[in-house]
């Protein structure tokens, strides 16, 4: 994939949310004005100064900028950001956040530092001819995750996760990422997967996040139950049979359970 592929840089939030920007993760720096937005279920406000990092689009909705609204957005496929990411623990608990929350608030001095971080990006990405653009590149946004991790840490902390417990929650997550839990919604599923005791994966979950195991499954699976409830072409029985749920009766019940409310109250 060329690189002008693996890096899009744009000036609005048009597309974010959509298939458009899939595998993309999107950095999204305010430069004025504000933007309400709907996350994870939950709504959120970007304001000036604010940075918005969005691992998976599909959690953001319903996005209403104000009229004065300016952002700069950086998107990074996932693979490139693979390949860019430090030798870094903290990338995990820095992703954990981020899911229940995408939006940092900068001081003064890290709004300068993210700006010229995105501008140093830009350039290097307009350097066609440079004969190690690839890795031009990648040490760029490189650059770019050091400082967001440093960002991240001094608004919440530095812990030392365990080069072990960071791989198996990594896993864990790209698993529910990838939406096995529309059919696996067991921790010991997940467990036996990972090569380790149902109740060790609930322990790294909680030590790293906060959250046991069966949290981050719930939470994944209702988010993705919830959006499709909104699409009213699709029928209770149609969602229920695309999570594998034993009966629509037990898939209304899963729903009340956890939204508070039965799927046709839902859909209101």
């Amino acid at each position: 994939m060329a690189e002008t592929e693996n890096i899009i840089i744009r000036e609005n939030l048009d597309g974010l949310g959509t298939d458009a920007y899939g595998n993309y993760l999107a950095h999204a720096l305010c430069l004025a004005g504000g933007c309400r937005l709907k996350y994870n279920g939950e709504e959120r406000e970007l304001r000036a100064g604010d940075l918005m990092i969005v691992r998976k689009g599909k959690l953001v909705e319903r996005i209403r900028p104000t009229e004065d609204f300016r952002v700069k957005v950086i998107y990074v496929t996932s693979e490139f950001v693979v390949l860019s990411t430090p030798l870094s623990n903290y990338g995990m608990k820095g992703q954990l956040a981020l899911f229940l929350n995408p939006v940092m608030k900068l001081d003064d001095a890290q709004q300068e530092q993210c700006r010229k971080d995105f501008e140093m990006v830009e350039a290097r990405l307009a350097q066609t001819d440079h004969h190690f653009r690839k890795d031009l590149l990648i040490a760029s946004v490189q650059m770019l995750i050091i400082d967001f991790f440093d960002f991240h840490s001094h608004l919440y902390g530095v812990d030392n996760i365990p080069m072990q417990s960071a791989s198996i929650m990594s896993r864990f997550l790209n698993m529910l990422e990838n939406g096995t839990y529309r059919e696996h919604r067991e921790v010991n599923w997940y467990a036996d997967k990972l090569c380790v005791t149902p109740k060790y994966l609930s322990e790294v979950s909680r030590k790293i996040s906060g959250y046991a195991a069966n949290y981050w499954i719930n939470r994944y699976t209702i988010l993705d139950i919830s959006r499709l409830l909104r699409d009213k072409s699709l029928t209770f029985v149609r969602i229920s049979d695309m999570f594998y749920f034993s009966s629509p009766a037990y898939f209304s019940r899963y729903v009340q359970q956890h939204l508070g409310v039965s799927p046709t109250e839902y859909r209101g």
